[in-house]
């Protein structure tokens, strides 16, 4: 298969990509059920891409009911080697205030038995996740930045919260004094499935609001962000046609071979389903032991 250059998760505000032409719409069947959507490739500037609205058309799906696993393995079939995680968030910080953009580097889970790997069952495997986002695929995203770059800040902790209702003042207060830069809902998950499906990932935190923290601000509330969500996402769009040349060409790095001694359980052992239900995450792998 044909690999795509970069497949985009989009979240909150950013449900389609304007310019993508030569469309094509396909459902893929996972192991794990079907993904959030049907997935769009397409073209741009040149490029082919795909993308996934992660809470579906028409934004029906909360942030727990994702099926994060059958994105990601669905992405992976279709021969993506690059995700671009766009979504929402909340600001901890006076300096990254709404209408800015983040290059998160780092992540802090606070969510609740959300499935977030493709191994158990027959399989145990434990991949590094020190670095969870990709050095080049964010520095990429950065030069393109262009007119954008006094509004994108390069590095900052994601912390995922279980959701759907916003944090406490109690919560806010308690994750600013850890160091936290933002707050979402969904990147964790798809950090943790992409490193293991030996996927490069960057997320591109757009922010919308203060949380409850902010004594002079309003509180978020879902009126609220919907101004601040259309033109998040209309400058996400205009970032993304300038980051695709910046991808082309080959590459390496970590994030390629990020099963190379992280699967415990010897290949030979491996059930002929285990094999079927995880066949385009451990193809290369298996492939260089055959």
């Amino acid at each position: 298969m044909t690999p795509i250059d970069l497949a985009v998760l989009g979240g909150s505000g950013l449900y389609q990509i304007a310019g993508l032409t030569e469309i094509e719409e396909v459902e893929v069947e996972t192991p794990y059920g079907a993904p959030s959507d049907r997935i769009h490739l397409g073209t741009l500037e040149g490029r082919r891409m795909a993308f996934l609205a992660r809470h579906g058309q028409g934004h029906h799906l909360l942030p727990g009911e994702i099926p994060f696993q059958a994105n990601i393995w669905a992405l992976k079939s279709l021969g993506v080697r690059q995700v671009l995680s766009i979504s929402a968030v909340g600001s901890m910080r006076e300096s990254m205030p709404p209408r800015h953009m983040v290059l998160v580097d780092q992540f802090i889970d606070r969510t609740h038995g959300r499935p977030s790997t493709f191994f158990g069952d027959g399989i145990v495997a434990h991949v590094s996740l020190a670095d969870p986002t990709c050095g080049r695929l964010a520095t990429a995203v950065q030069k393109a930045a262009g007119k954008l770059a006094d509004v994108l800040h390069v590095g900052g902790t994601y912390l995922c919260m279980e959701g759907p209702a916003f944090s406490t003042r109690a919560e806010s207060a308690l994750f600013r004094s850890w160091g936290v830069d933002v707050i979402g809902m969904t990147n964790i998950q798809e950090a943790r499935l992409c490193r293991e499906a030996e996927i490069c990932f960057a997320t591109l935190a757009l922010v919308t609001d203060f949380d409850c923290w902010h004594e002079e601000e309003d509180d978020v509330s879902v009126e609220g962000l919907l101004e601040t969500l259309r033109a998040n996402g209309e400058a996400a769009e205009a970032l993304l046609i300038d980051t695709l040349p910046k991808l082309a060409g080959e590459w390496s790095c970590a994030c390629a071979t990020a099963l190379d001694g992280a699967i415990l359980t010897p290949h030979h052992t491996l059930s002929p389903e285990t094999r079927e239900r995880l066949a385009p995450i451990l193809a290369r792998v298996l492939e260089d032991k055959s």
